[in-house]
């Protein structure tokens, strides 16, 4: 039989975390594993506010999704399993994607294989993550410009107040290409493209999420006149949304937290293309463990923002590199990642 476990923990950011919605010092998760003859596969599940769930949540949703897990004797029905799972209730996408990361983890294990290459995707054509910066004030962002120095794209949080003080503050210490992320900040349109049209300028390569996930119209004109890509995440959580997105935005933001893992991540990406949407792969606040799962599908993406455990003051986990921000997949097994044993006493 497979067995799940899990053990809840609170991360803290190596700086106070802002962006549109508000700022946080910490963010809570929640480690899994499923073992099975000796073998163990691991998970994580990361919640921001805005997927409204936490530890209690996840603990309670996971308690039921042991009773799955010890009821099937077989780990390669993963399809099988994560529809139970998925079916506990609604919700919980980052409860779920605990479970999917950990079962992946696990097969590719008992398999001998990372997953990049049991999707017979080239690791080398892996894109750049972005470093992230949150909203800070001028003397901050610069500090953390110079943190980044050897990653060659940034991501840059915007919220409709100082945007402008903000990207001038960065192109006064770098030209380096900026992705932006507006987390929903904007709400007039015609304003939005004119910032727009001001950001082409400066070397911004896409923006993400600028208008309300609610206001789907102001975003179809918006995406029908920007002179940059437009990037849905809030907006796009599931695969039942991606077919929506086309028309609406340029490209789809997808992460784990927000798809309930690897498989459906999967399935995402290959509904977005089909709809010639772009693909970024994002992570929420988590450690090497969901993050290195995330990576294994970065060789299909066109871009990438996984520098989560970058952020965090203690990784629990050794997984994916970074070489000037290349992401680097490892031929370990399963998704690629080892427990610093030391964190989990």
């Amino acid at each position: 039989m497979m067995d799940l476990s899990f053990m809840p923990v609170t991360l803290e950011f190596k700086r106070p975390f802002k962006i549109a919605a508000g700022t946080r010092s910490t963010t809570p998760v929640v480690f899994t594993n499923i073992t099975f003859h000796g073998l163990v596969g691991y998970g994580e599940a990361s919640m921001p506010p805005y997927l409204g769930e936490d530890h209690q949540t996840v603990m309670s949703f996971l308690n039921k999704a042991k009773k799955v897990i010890a009821h099937h004797k077989d780990p390669f029905d993963i399809e099988g399993i994560l529809l139970e799972v998925d079916q506990i209730g609604n919700g919980n996408t980052a409860a779920k994607a605990s479970v999917d990361i950990a079962l992946h983890d696990l097969v590719g294990k008992i398999v001998g294989k990372p997953w990049h290459a049991l999707w017979n995707l080239d690791k080398t054509k892996t894109p750049y993550t972005t470093y992230t910066i949150g909203i800070d004030d001028a003397d901050v962002i610069r500090q953390k410009v110079e943190e980044g120095a050897s990653y060659k794209i940034l991501k840059v949080k915007l919220d409709g107040v100082n945007d402008k003080e903000i990207i001038s503050t960065i192109r006064s210490v770098t030209g380096k290409p900026i992705a932006v992320d507006v987390n929903q900040g904007w709400n007039d349109k015609e304003v939005a493209l004119e910032m727009l049209h001001w950001l082409k300028e400066r070397n911004v390569l896409f923006v993400e999420q600028p208008m309300p996930k609610g206001d789907v119209e102001s975003m179809r004109w918006l995406t029908a006149h920007s002179p940059l890509p437009t990037i849905a995440d809030e907006s796009c959580q599931r695969l039942v949304d991606v077919e929506k997105m086309k028309g609406v935005f340029h490209g789809i933001n997808i992460k784990l937290m927000k798809c309930t893992g690897m498989l459906e991540a999967y399935k995402m990406i290959t509904l977005a293309r089909k709809n010639n949407l772009k693909v970024l792969i994002g992570c929420m606040s988590e450690t090497s463990c969901a993050v290195s799962a995330a990576a294994q599908l970065t060789p299909l993406a066109d871009w990438a923002d996984i520098d989560g455990p970058l952020l965090i003051k203690q990784d629990y986990f050794e997984g994916v590199r970074f070489e000037e921000g290349k992401i680097v997949l490892s031929e370990s097994a399963g998704i690629g990642v080892k427990r610093r044993e030391a964190l989990f006493k």
